[in-house]
């Protein structure tokens, strides 16, 4: 089986195919980076990309998907733009002589909201990931939604950099912003136990100021869900609308305790659901009564 290519030339590959006449401007541009032009032609090629290659989004089929996990595993471009693309083909072409952690802190710093999402779209892509780890926070704790999806969603930058305590709170700041979790990689595989009692401790606060919980949360909850406050909590969504009573549902099923097969026996037409198959968390937000 051949060797994945490289991430740049899939990008280039990509970016291409959708130029048009401006496919050789691109072309030349990674050219010159990749020859170790200054920085100076590295900001010229990321300041002209929207204007030259448009901001249309990128156009991918399944094979184009999966040609980007097998490039790095987790990695899903879908939803990337143009000239986000070709901006981050840029930066993995050139070869400067600063650090590239020093390099991405100054565009950082000047970028725009577009050019902010497209540099924190390439992190699972760069050299040193954990060099990057200060600017990384800088992202997450930034007002700007978007700016905050494009670390948290379809990135494994998360799953692979963070420890246990900034993944906490970057699952708990997605449910403050209100985005879905369904997109973050590793969500099931980078659950704990802290997480679930944080999330817990949260919907209490929900429940207590009178407002809803969003049903994804107890996704990281029920694989720990093994005493008796936690099933307890399971046991109050699961009375919930039909989205949540269906989250609830799948929690209990995940949960170790013996004794979440009772609470589940209550909603035998859910239960007969997950058996099926037809009810998982992929097809949760299709749940009805």
């Amino acid at each position: 089986m051949p060797s994945p290519c490289p991430p740049v030339d899939l990008l280039r590959t990509w970016v291409v195919r959708q130029a048009g006449d401006q496919a050789a401007w691109f072309e030349e541009g990674l050219a010159r980076l990749a020859a170790g032009a200054v920085e100076r032609e590295l900001h010229i090629v990321l300041g002209l990309a929207p204007r030259r290659l448009g901001k249309a989004d990128l156009a991918l089929d399944e094979a184009d998907l999966a040609a980007a996990d097998a490039v790095y595993a987790g990695w899903n471009p879908s939803g990337w733009s143009v000239d986000g693309a070709a901006r981050v083909a840029a930066l993995l072409a050139h070869h400067g002589n600063r650090p590239f952690a020093e390099m991405f802190k100054d565009l950082r710093r000047t970028a725009d909201v577009a050019e902010l999402v497209a540099l924190y779209r390439g992190l699972p892509l760069y050299p040193e990931p954990e060099a990057l780890a200060f600017e990384v926070g800088e992202g997450l704790r930034s007002n700007m939604r978007a700016v905050f999806e494009a670390i948290c969603h379809h990135n494994p930058y998360p799953r692979d950099q963070f420890d246990e305590h900034r993944w906490n709170h970057m699952v708990l700041k997605a449910l403050f912003v209100e985005t879905t979790l369904a997109p973050i990689v590793g969500l099931d595989e980078r659950a704990n136990p802290e997480l679930a009692r944080i999330l817990r401790d949260y919907a209490h606060e929900r429940w207590a100021a009178g407002r809803p919980v969003s049903p994804e949360l107890w996704r990281c909850v029920g694989p720990f869900a093994t005493d008796a406050a936690a099933l307890d909590d399971l046991d109050r969504a699961l009375g919930g609308a039909s989205v949540e009573a269906a989250a609830a549902a799948l929690a209990l099923h995940a949960s170790p305790s013996p004794d979440a097969a009772g609470f589940l026996a209550a909603r035998s037409d859910l239960a007969a659901r997950i058996a099926a198959g037809t009810l998982t968390w992929h097809t949760l937000p299709e749940a009805e009564d």
